[in-house]
């Protein structure tokens, strides 16, 4: 992408994803005209309502359990920086620079549709901290998902004053050195611009866009290690036949089993019809089902996050006609990340299960009695002597354990806040941080079944043939496998080729 004009209303999952993991000014970003004379024209509204003297939250009130406490319009410039440094006291570790880049963006794109009253300077020095790579240090930990994620971006907004830190050039610098360095000014906010910049769902839909593109390639990824373990252990692809599919014809329970038959095409390590052996175990011949339900789950996050993207969800927000004769301030609730917990609460549960069928897969290829002693023992030779790939399993099973407990969902949590008057909560950051361990759990669970499918392969093509083909779709994940991982014929240190098969994984 050559360069990305926000308007506040058609902000893509792609271009997020693009200037996530983009280098500063590539892509480049900009407001289009029609955003322009929406941020003037609402920035130009906050200033009427201050020259009539009007009350409205935020503007000339405090805020949460001050909202009826009256700022006088000499403090209200005062009122806005205090409400960043205030607030900013977020903790943790901070995010990385994609995820800092996408809330920044996000955010800007929420800003550029023109009902927060932000200025059109503000927000165009908020857009070149990513054109000029000012990477605002944001602490992980401090939302509760509602009133906005309020600590985290008043982080980001701190560095707009010349306050916190922030990374440039991949150096760590006091946020008035990093802005100097990059050839720019802070500046003073105005009325409404701090709960401008802090109210609103951003880090949790940013966080949410992230991990939804990583769990639809782990979702991939799981449709091929399904079926290089069925390749492995000899099972049939019968149970993904079309026809039996289309009698329960969940949309995506069916594209899976499509995939997973494209996956096996044309392998000649699956076993025909067997009058001896009818059926598989659940963990292969109910991959479409299982798949298909956590591929749903991975889709309704997407579906929130793609209206999040385009949503404007500060508070209060700022209604006006073009002359700004007519203005209207409404206090509502569009910061409640709500919708967005409890599709990351479903995404958690569903990469959970992800890791689940996975981790009996495997057991399936350790346990000689399992696998009807199809492979050997813990997949290797002269077992006692060798343990093999036993503790394999094990790391699986701790890991699924692992994710089991961050499974439970933070969005049925909720501790009230400021003197009881923002009384409920939505968690969704929690929710979607959970998340981020899940995933990278599942990785690593994805990867020891393919490192323990690929030794099964071995063993098998000695049972019929290596000449064997294996299917259309395992092919290339066995080959790149075993161009960094041998046949472990005796036991060795495993570590670094169950990361060999990670990295693998995560190139895909």
């Amino acid at each position: 992408m050559d360069g990305i004009v926000l308007d506040g209303e058609s902000l893509t999952f792609e271009q997020v994803l693009a200037v996530a993991y983009g280098e500063p000014n590539k892509p480049r970003v900009s407001l289009s005209e029609k955003a322009k004379g929406q941020v003037r024209r609402s920035a130009a509204a906050v200033q009427t309502l201050l020259e009539r003297g009007e009350i409205a939250y935020g503007i000339t009130t405090g805020f949460g359990a001050f909202k009826d406490k009256i700022i006088s319009r000499e403090e209200v410039e005062l009122l806005q920086r205090n409400i960043l440094v205030s607030h900013a006291v977020g903790v943790g570790k901070p995010f990385d620079i994609p995820t800092t880049r996408a809330i920044i963006l996000i955010r800007a794109n929420t800003l550029a549709r023109g009902f927060s009253g932000i200025r059109l300077e503000t927000l165009e020095l908020l857009i070149e901290f990513l054109n000029r790579g000012v990477h605002p240090i944001i602490p992980e930990k401090g939302s509760l998902g509602a009133s906005g994620d309020l600590a985290p971006l008043a982080h980001m907004g701190c560095v707009l004053i010349g306050e916190g830190e922030a990374i440039f050039g991949g150096e760590k610098l006091l946020a008035q050195d990093a802005l100097e360095k990059a050839n720019l000014k802070p500046i003073t906010l105005a009325a409404k611009e701090g709960l401008a910049i802090t109210n609103g769902t951003t880090i949790m839909t940013a966080l949410g866009l992230l991990e939804t593109a990583k769990a639809k390639r782990l979702a991939d990824i799981a449709d091929v290690a399904g079926c290089l373990s069925l390749e492995a252990l000899n099972g049939t692809v019968l149970a993904f036949d079309e026809r039996l599919h289309a009698l329960r014809p969940h949309p995506r329970q069916m594209d899976c089993a499509k995939n997973l038959r494209e996956i096996l095409r044309g392998s000649e390590f699956v076993r025909a019809f067997d009058r001896t052996n009818v059926q598989d175990a659940y963990t292969l011949r109910c991959m479409p089902q299982v798949h298909g339900a956590c591929r749903d789950a991975i889709a309704y996050a997407e579906w929130v996050v793609k209206i999040e993207l385009n949503s404007v969800t500060d508070n209060p927000l700022i209604f006006c006609d073009g002359n700004c004769d007519d203005i209207e301030v409404i206090s509502g609730g569009n910061f409640h990340g709500e919708p967005l917990a409890l599709a990351f609460d479903y995404l958690a549960i569903a990469l959970s299960e992800l890791g689940n069928i996975s981790e009996r897969r495997l057991m399936r290829l350790t346990d000689e009695n399992s696998n009807a002693h199809i492979l050997p023992a813990f997949l290797t030779q002269n077992g006692g002597l060798n343990s093999g790939f036993m503790l394999v399993q094990y790391t699986a099973a701790a890991l699924c354990t692992e994710n089991k407990i961050l499974s439970h969902p933070a969005s049925v949590d909720t501790i009230p806040s400021s003197a009881n008057v923002e009384d409920h909560v939505s968690m969704g950051v929690t929710s979607v941080l959970k998340i981020r361990q899940i995933a990278e759990n599942l990785e690593q669970i994805l990867a020891l079944e393919l490192f323990a499918a690929a030794q099964g392969i071995d063993f098998r093509r000695e049972i019929i043939g290596l000449e064997k083909k294996l299917g259309c779709g395992t092919r290339e994940i066995y080959k790149q496998i075993r161009q960094k991982v041998p046949f472990i014929e005796k036991d060795t240190y495993m570590k670094n080729y169950i990361e060999a098969v990670r990295e693998i994984i995560a190139e895909q």
